[in-house]
Formats: structure tokens, sequence, C-alpha cells
């Protein structure tokens, strides 16, 4: 299931659970070892798999031992730029290689 904007919270949390499940099934690893490996209970990976709420760091510690963390770096970007500034960006870029502002609607 692909999540978008439009997915409810509590579809998408089973659907990140479902995939975590697999993660660690993929690594050959019980819910047991998880816990161990990653400092949790075995009832909050079972909870998460599931796909019950749980907190943000419980699903940090689950990213780290399936050395998932760096992936979250697509998820939300160090630097975000908003479509407002990508365009104020090109118009500077345009004054300064014509030299001078137009509007785009003058006759040549």
């Amino acid at each position: 299931m692909k999540i978008t904007e439009t997915t409810p919270h509590k579809a998408a949390l089973e659907e990140l659970g479902r995939r975590v499940a697999l993660a660690r099934k993929n690594k050959r690893m019980n819910q047991s070892e998880m816990a161990r490996a990653s400092g949790l209970g075995v009832a909050t990976i079972a909870r998460i798999e599931t796909g019950q709420d749980a907190q943000f760091s419980s699903w940090l510690k689950i990213f780290g031992v399936l050395g998932l963390t760096a992936a979250l770096d697509q998820l939300v970007p160090e630097s975000l730029t908003s479509p407002m500034s990508e365009v104020q960006r090109g118009r500077r870029q345009r004054r300064m290689k014509t030299g001078e502002f137009k509007w785009g609607d003058e006759q040549s």
C-alpha cells in the first residue's frame, strides 16, 4: 500500500508496522531479538508492528536496528525551500543576467 497525504493515520500506522515487521523478518530476527537490540520491550515491538501508536523515540530505535535511520533524511530534509523562494531566486538570477528588471509583458 502506498502512503499518501490522504491515507488515514490508522491505515498509515498499520502499513508502517507491516513494513517494520517485514524488515525485521528479512534480517532474520524475531521480536525478542529486535527488543533486545533496540532496548525496547517485546510488547512495544508487537504494538508497533500491529499498527498501534508508539513514541517516536521507539520508532527511531527500531529504525536504528534495521539500518533505516539514514532514510529519515529523505522524510524531513535538512533544508526545505518553499516554492515562493524558488520563484524569487529565479527572478534574482534573471535580473543579474540582464542587468535590469522586466515584467515580461513589455513590447519588443
